[in-house]
């Protein structure tokens, strides 16, 4: 892998990982546009590792009351157990999946029809709230909606951030405390799939010519997964979800066309 490979890469992760996009979408239409090979696990690993990384540095305020008991310990509850749901269909089908669904044809459909889910859930959001801690107003429903669909973005090209997002304008959350939430509800499970591919890689050991191009698409996914998050966190705070709508449905086409 060359530096080049590494950082555009990089920065795709981080891009596409937090914004409503699909992240597989790109990272499979990237690599065939440049004519790369597979990026393999270790790569992928890394990658989680960044954008792991972007969430504790962006939520770092969050993540401390939560220690220090500053933050109410039911929305630390909440986070918990939205969380169980896509853990679970995670580990009984996260194979499964990796070995049948990500033929470019599903990753373009799931894309296309989520993206619609997405116009809808977003034409029915309302207002964002400016007044108290926004986290604080996330109901048990809500939160457990969330999560269950948390679970969906296991099929490639969902976006694992668009379709938390989705479940929470569906439940009657603004589309930034939907945005905020869905991020704090992607720690652990980001964390958990990064620690295993890490581990899987701890076993086959890393290339030393490889280390600097993966010091680099680290660097690269942590600074624009970061990005990622504030920007859409604050944009949500006054527009609406559809050029990401619409731009998923460009991206749909443009992969099914590549596919065929």
């Amino acid at each position: 892998m060359t530096y080049t490979q590494a950082l555009v890469l990089g920065l795709v992760q981080g891009l596409t990982e937090f914004l409503p996009i699909s992240s597989s979408g790109h990272l499979i239409l990237v690599p065939h546009l440049f004519r790369w090979p597979d990026q393999g696990l270790t790569f992928d690993a890394v990658m989680h590792l960044g954008t792991v990384a972007a969430l504790f540095a962006y939520f770092r305020a969050e993540l401390l009351a939560m220690v220090s008991g500053a933050m109410s310990r039911r929305v630390i509850v909440l986070v918990v157990a939205a969380t169980i749901p896509a853990g679970l269909i995670g580990l009984a089908l996260g194979a499964l999946v990796e070995a049948h669904l990500r033929a470019p044809v599903v990753i373009a459909a799931a894309t296309a029809f989520w993206a619609i889910v997405m116009w809808i859930a977003d034409r029915r959001s309302r207002a964002s709230v400016e007044t108290g801690e926004a986290l604080e107003r996330v109901t048990w429903p809500q939160a457990m909606g969330i999560g269950v669909a948390q679970a969906l973005a296991l099929i490639p090209g969902t976006s694992r951030s668009g379709i938390t997002i989705t479940a929470g304008l569906m439940g009657g959350l603004d589309r930034a405390t939907a945005a905020r939430f869905s991020f704090l509800l992607g720690i652990p499970i980001t964390a958990a799939a990064g620690s295993l591919k890490a581990l899987q890689v701890l076993k086959v050991g890393v290339v030393t010519d490889e280390v600097g191009p993966l010091i680099a698409g680290l660097v690269a996914a942590f600074v624009s997964g970061w990005f990622a998050v504030w920007f859409l966190v604050s944009y949500l705070k006054r527009r609406s979800l559809l050029p990401f709508v619409i731009y998923r449905l460009v991206l749909a086409a443009t992969i099914a066309a590549v596919a065929l």
